[in-house]
């Protein structure tokens, strides 16, 4: 039973009309989480020596008060007042209120956690910055959007940019004093980013003019921070067709003088701000550029490869929005169903009024959304923990096996969870009711702003073309069926029949089976029948990410119990839950794989 019916005071208002109860940053499931999925390890390494556990725990404790004190009471007005392109001077205004916490983030230093010290970076693990973003994803999803960007542009520039701009761009970044963005998306190039037609000439000691138009582009322009920082993908004159003539450059919107500060105004501007379905804070904007200054960062004509630094560390903050609104929409359908009363439930000697929650169906879905928002954070951290590895691993073997486990990993994490996320909004609006289906009651934007998820920094459907066409064939399928191994050896089966967990693992193995046995056909397909592998790759992809997802709560329950946490016994429940509603289905997705793309011969009737 759901409740169908709005739940209003006698003034005609709905409770909560600032948008649901206020937020709690679940400071001690994302620990739990981080620990779960390695966090020891990576702090053993040389690299995190200067980074203490106490340290890093008080990190997220206060990140997790300003989350919740300071940027969460700036989303619904986000929502309602949005940014806006002034006509003169053709700049972006945004909110006042996200003046104010925006420059509190700047002041505090958040952005320079992951960042090496030399910058004026902390050089903390990348899975913590990581679950710094999903706290602020859940409280202001567009606001946090300004920070992503601007990280990965950083990101960029660490990898691919010579020593002068990294001393002139990067100190100002890691601030957030300036802002970075990220210029692929043209009105004719989306996915196909061969298609760019961007130019930059070389203007001999001035250096490069980029010329053209993207659209797209997340907080283009704004009235935040003190510069903008563009990476722009273009075409030089020379370049050969295809993504292989593109390059990257940095054109900042105000040119940097002699000592380095922003100084004249850069030929570039916004032309137009997006009116979209969510996310109405955050600046969706049309960039101009107009035989703008810019700076070669890389090689020429290799820019897909500086681009793919920026975007790989995007696809896992993006993947973390998932995890991000699926606790905020859980967190306002408990408060409602809890405290709801609707309907009766039979007890011992009869019927009694009830809550929402004791009605078996809405606890299915509070259950569903707990238990996906778990296993999601766990994969993203695990993934980012990967990354880690790979960086600052003791070991070339331990470097290159987190590498590849990595890159394996990321498409799934983006993917899946941000799919589970906008699946939990769904369902946070279905607990509600008809009340869920009301502005006031702030549910309505956990849905909207959840949409973007599965299409920005690729489609979920590229994401699964990525894993099953470049990731998951690479030295043959090795590196899937080495993190099958590892996943069929830990946690430890069950002790006894009796093990209150042995119902789940065998359900997970059953699971792993599935994976298994879909694996090799996929492997096989990809050499004799490309099309029967792509067909599937989206079943595919949502089978690893289930049977991951049940292994890292399996391992999270285990852990829990052998280290006597406070939440061992719902650990335990989880685990079971997750297993029996969403891990149970492995054998008809397994089925969905395997059936290949014969039955998609068919043409797509047209429309009525």
């Amino acid at each position: 039973m759901t409740a169908t019916a709005t739940h209003r005071h006698a003034d005609g208002h709905l409770p909560d009309p600032a948008g649901g109860p206020a937020y709690r940053a679940p400071v001690q499931d994302i620990l739990l989480a981080l620990d779960v999925a390695g966090l020891e390890r990576v702090l053993a390494l040389a690299a995190y020596a200067h980074v203490d556990r106490s340290t890093l725990v008080s990190a997220l404790e206060e990140f997790g008060r300003f989350a919740a004190e300071v940027i969460a009471p700036t989303d619904r007005i986000g929502d309602l007042d949005g940014a806006h392109l002034d006509p003169e001077p053709r700049r972006v205004t945004t909110p006042a209120e996200f003046h104010t916490a925006y420059r509190m983030y700047v002041d505090g230093g958040w952005g320079t956690l992951p960042f090496p010290t030399r910058f004026g970076g902390g050089a903390f693990p990348s899975a913590v910055a990581l679950a710094l973003q999903e706290m602020f994803a859940s409280a202001n999803l567009a606001l946090s959007l300004n920070p992503v960007l601007t990280q990965g542009a950083i990101e960029a520039l660490l990898r691919w940019g010579d020593a002068d701009q990294q001393e002139r761009y990067l100190p100002h970044l890691l601030t957030g004093r300036w802002s970075g963005t990220m210029n692929l998306t043209e009105a004719d190039a989306g996915s196909d980013l061969g298609a760019i037609r961007t130019t930059a000439r070389h203007d001999g000691a001035l250096g490069w003019r980029v010329s053209g138009t993207k659209q797209f582009i997340t907080w283009g322009d704004h009235d935040l921070a003190e510069n903008i920082v563009h990476l722009v993908l273009a075409r030089t004159p020379d370049a050969p067709a295809g993504t292989k003539g593109l390059s990257l450059f940095v054109v900042p919107r105000r040119i940097l003088s002699s000592s380095g500060l922003p100084g004249a105004e850069n030929a570039v501007r916004c032309t137009h701000v997006e009116e979209k379905l969510g996310l109405h804070g955050s600046p969706t904007c049309t960039m101009v550029f107009d035989e703008a200054y810019g700076e070669l960062v890389g090689p020429r004509h290799g820019g897909m490869r500086a681009m793919f630094t920026m975007m790989n560390a995007a696809r896992l903050s993006i993947g973390v929005q998932g995890p991000a609104v699926a606790e905020r929409a859980y967190q306002q359908a408990h408060a409602y169903a809890t405290g709801r009363v609707q309907g009766r439930v039979r007890d011992g000697e009869g019927s009694r009024p009830a809550r929402l929650v004791d009605h078996l169906d809405v606890k299915r879905m509070l259950l569903l959304m707990r238990t996906g928002t778990q296993a999601s954070r766990a994969l993203l951290f695990a993934t980012a923990l990967f990354g880690d590895l790979a960086t600052h691993g003791d070991h070339p073997d331990d470097r290159e096996r987190a590498r590849q486990f990595a890159d394996l990993l990321t498409p799934v994490a983006k993917a899946w969870s941000t799919d589970l996320g906008f699946a939990s909004a769904s369902l946070g609006v279905q607990v509600l009711g008809g009340a869920g289906y009301i502005e006031e009651t702030g549910m309505p934007q956990r849905l909207r702003d959840a949409r973007i998820g599965p299409i920005y920094e690729g489609t979920n459907g590229i994401q699964a073309l990525d894993l099953v066409t470049r990731k998951l064939g690479r030295d043959g399928g090795r590196w899937m069926r080495e993190l099958l191994h590892e996943m069929g050896g830990s946690p430890p089966p069950p002790r006894s029949p009796t093990d209150p967990l042995s119902a789940a693992y065998r359900i997970y193995d059953r699971s792993l089976g599935c994976l298994a046995s879909t694996t090799e056909w996929m492997l096989a397909k990809l050499d004799a029948s490309p099309d029967d592998a792509i067909a599937g790759a989206g079943a595919y992809l949502e089978l690893v990410g289930v049977t991951v997802g049940t292994w890292l709560l399996l391992r999270r329950a285990a852990f829990a119990v052998d280290s006597g946490v406070d939440q061992r016994a719902r650990c335990i429940e989880e685990a079971e839950f997750f297993a029996a509603e969403v891990a149970a289905g492995a054998q008809g997705l397994a089925q969905t794989i395997v059936v290949g793309a014969g039955h998609l011969d068919m043409a797509v009737p047209p429309s009525a």
